[in-house]
């Protein structure tokens, strides 16, 4: 008899959970609380722009790294064009100084020393990580429940090198490493070199991300995320699963503390053999489930683990090309400015003409993720003018500033779109609006495990953000991988994959 599996939530996690389970012969159905697939990879359309909401790389992107094999059997990498940038971001000075960070570790060792030649150990260090990053592809690996541990053991002999620079510097954060520049600009410029404001994160992160850049397997969709979400759930459907749109789960229903279905919204029950949330980790756990399988170790999760910082995310349509710069300039005010609760130095500005499905021809979208405070915008929407106003207001602020970089820019702007932690918590139901879910540090970096199991719940199961620190698209796709293994070992079953 086949087994039927209940998924909610068909974002990437819940999509990739369920194309597994239907190439290893289970029954499964989604259920979605939006009108499409995605999630938190979307986009959106604003006056003829498209807002992208999501991916700025993707591991993977090319043969090469061992998560292009993933991307092949989910469907999602089949005819899509990925360009891989020469400069990943510019990082500017208020003295006129520019460091650019180059894709190419030679070439970015070379300009890094042309710039600050008195800085040439931490910078040796650093290019010293990004190559051995660059050197060891990072294989797909299998779900920890079910891998051998000789496996496993056999596998870090293979990894020495790597092995030693992580434990090295694993517990240095961006910021750390910054102070070692003897160059006031480099110090600065370094927390910048990634481009989310993540100076909080292991230095051997942004070594991880420049190493994939620098072997071209790190390159942005053309298309944008939700186009490359939707080829995931056209996979998805092409293996016969079913996803039903507008149906939010209200409970998963348990009988004997075990998990035999999900109440929809609209009271309908739909009974399973199984039930896996690839939805927000603290609605599941303390909605869904009223907070009654919890212990002091997924307490401490919620308790103790650092979160991805809200973002607001501001983009701007502008009749205008920018074919001069990098998909990335991180500009200097010049004096901090206070936006969404936040006070910031500096503007990390994405210029998105490299992919013309992203605006008219002649046209541009300028994307911006800046840190922002949930709670002021929690307060700001008890009143819906407050709450446009300050929207407003930070679209302004951000016009204003980049216009006196590029002259003429306010008076091309013909779109703002602003998105507050609040518009992606309603759009997603990600607690406090996280679109990231735990952040990466010391402690998650590596050795760190989250089961995807609830103490005392049976036939229960997460997948995503929420079980799989850093986020990331990636990672939240294998773990739906690894919880169809995990099912499969559980079922007696060999855990079997295709490529479309």
């Amino acid at each position: 008899m086949t087994k039927s599996i209940a998924i909610i939530g068909a974002g990437i996690a819940g999509l990739a959970t369920g194309c597994y389970a239907r190439m290893n012969g289970y029954d499964t159905r989604i259920f979605e609380m939006h009108d499409k697939a995605g999630g938190l990879c979307t986009a959106w359309q604003r006056h003829g722009y498209t807002v992208d909401g999501c991916i700025h790389w993707l591991v993977g992107s090319a043969p090469g790294q061992s998560y292009h094999d993933m991307w092949l059997e989910l469907g999602a990498v089949q005819g899509r064009e990925f360009v891989d940038h020469e400069i990943f971001a510019r990082v500017e000075g208020r003295q006129g100084e520019t460091f650019n960070v180059y894709t190419n570790l030679d070439r970015l060792e070379r300009h890094m020393k042309d710039l600050s030649p008195a800085d040439t150990e931490p910078i040796d260090d650093f290019i010293n990580i990004a190559k051995t990053c660059a050197k060891y592809d990072m294989p797909m690996p299998g779900a920890p429940e079910v891998v051998e541990a000789s496996a496993g053991l056999a596998r870090m002999a293979q990894y020495g090198p790597f092995i030693r620079m992580m434990a090295k510097w694993r517990s240095v954060t961006i910021s750390e490493f910054a102070t070692r520049f003897a160059d006031p600009f480099m110090r600065e410029a370094f927390t910048q070199i990634l481009i989310m404001d993540v100076p909080e994160m292991p230095v051997v992160t942004a070594g991880m991300t420049l190493g994939w850049m620098h072997n071209k397997t790190a390159g942005q969709p053309v298309g944008g995320s939700l186009e490359f979400a939707r080829s995931i759930e056209r996979r998805y459907l092409e293996l016969g699963g079913t996803i039903q749109y507008r149906a939010p789960v209200r409970e998963v229903v348990i009988e004997d503390n075990r998990a035999v279905g999900v109440r929809l919204a609209n009271g309908d029950v739909h009974r399973a053999d199984t039930v896996v949330s690839a939805a927000d980790g603290h609605s599941t756990i303390y909605e869904m489930l009223g907070g009654r399988y919890v212990d002091d170790t997924v307490r401490s999760y919620y308790s103790d683990l650092h979160t991805f910082a809200p973002m607001v995310h501001v983009a701007l349509g502008v009749a205008r090309t920018f074919e001069n710069e990098p998909v990335v300039v991180n500009i200097p005010l010049n004096s901090p400015v206070t936006l969404g609760g936040v006070r910031v130095s500096r503007l990390p500005v994405e210029f998105l003409g490299h992919d013309p499905t992203m605006a008219p021809q002649g046209k541009t979208v300028v994307r911006l993720m800046l840190r922002t405070d949930y709670d002021y915008w929690k307060r700001a929407s008890r009143e819906p003018k407050d709450y446009a106003d300050a929207k407003e207001a930070v679209a302004a602020m951000i016009v204003s500033a980049l216009n006196e970089k590029y002259k003429g820019f306010a008076d091309q702007v013909e779109m703002r779109d602003v998105a507050t932690p609040l518009s992606f918590e309603r759009y997603t139901g990600n607690w406090r609006g996280n679109w990231g879910g735990w952040l990466i540090t010391e402690k998650t970096i590596a050795s760190f495990h989250m089961q995807k199991t609830l103490p005392g719940l049976d036939r229960f199961y997460m997948v995503g953000q929420w079980v799989e620190p850093g986020g990331g698209v990636p990672s939240v796709a294998l773990s739906g991988r690894q919880l169809v293994e995990i099912l499969c070992h559980r079922d007696g079953k060999k855990f079997a994959t295709s490529v479309p």
